[in-house]
């Protein structure tokens, strides 16, 4: 008897400013899985997907057709995504109820790191540490915009290279500063204490020369801009109800730049 399983997850923009390794927040843009168990799949548990999937249930006999629209390597969560997939379809293909912390911690020797598979599970802003998720909001108090550089990918490790083993006392007080702000804004919803969270000193200076090109020339409707996960795409968060107004500067100020006005997704793959 042939059997289906159906399942998306979104993308994801991790770290957010001062949430280095612990925040993220889910995204309207979505990889697909369709997994049929008809007798004759042979799979490739090298795929992060199968692999996922392989950890909680066997995959031999199963058919997997992934659809993918998070352009890979992009600091977008597309790993984190498939993984999320393959968790969640994995649980559903062994009779499991999904359960966000038990399928992160199966997800994470694959990921490498817990926020954007958090966020890709249970959707809204997240924080993760420990192995647990608190999901804080379905949204956020503002409207993402991402600013992808054409044909420019980034590997995790190569951006976790570009990281000093020591920061200044002042600069890690600031960013630790910044992050109780992040998580007063999540919970609170406040546009203000949101905005004041969106810099960095702990990671985003090494990383990125174009963000702090975005930031010296943002638009009057930006609440500020952040590197989303390792790069290369910078999320520009514009004011509530202002998102079309700051595309448009945006597109006028970066043409040879991908720019994508994106809704924060409340959903993540868990059912």
């Amino acid at each position: 008897m042939t059997r289906s399983i159906r399942v998306r997850a979104p993308a994801t923009t991790a770290n957010v400013g001062s949430g280095f390794d612990c925040a993220a927040v889910a995204l309207d843009l979505w990889n697909e899985l369709v997994a049929t168990r008809d007798g004759t799949g042979r799979p490739d548990t090298h795929h992060l997907g199968i692999g996922a999937f392989a950890r909680l249930a066997p995959v031999d006999g199963w058919r997997f057709e992934f659809t993918y629209h998070i352009p890979r390597s992009s600091g977008l969560g597309s790993s984190a995504s498939l993984i999320a997939l393959g968790l969640v379809g994995g649980a559903i293909a062994a009779g499991r109820e999904p359960d966000a912390e038990a399928l992160l911690a199966e997800g994470v020797p694959l990921e490498g790191h817990p926020d954007n598979l958090a966020a890709a599970l249970v959707g809204g802003a997240t924080l993760t540490w420990g192995g647990r998720i608190e999901k804080l909001a379905d949204g956020v108090p503002a409207e993402p915009i991402a600013l992808r550089p054409r044909d420019e990918q980034v590997a995790t490790e190569h951006s976790r290279s570009l990281l000093p083993i020591s920061v200044p006392h002042e600069d890690a007080a600031f960013s630790a500063g910044r992050a109780a702000l992040l998580g007063a804004g999540f919970a609170t919803g406040s546009e203000a204490l949101f905005a004041a969270a969106l810099d960095d000193r702990l990671h985003e200076p090494y990383r990125s020369v174009f963000l702090a090109d975005v930031r010296a020339d943002l638009p009057a409707s930006a609440l500020g801009a952040t590197l989303s996960g390792s790069g290369p795409t910078v999320i520009v968060w514009a004011r509530r109800g202002t998102a079309a107004e700051c595309l448009s500067e945006l597109l006028d100020r970066w043409p040879d730049v991908e720019a994508t006005a994106l809704g924060v997704s409340s959903r993540g793959a868990i059912p």
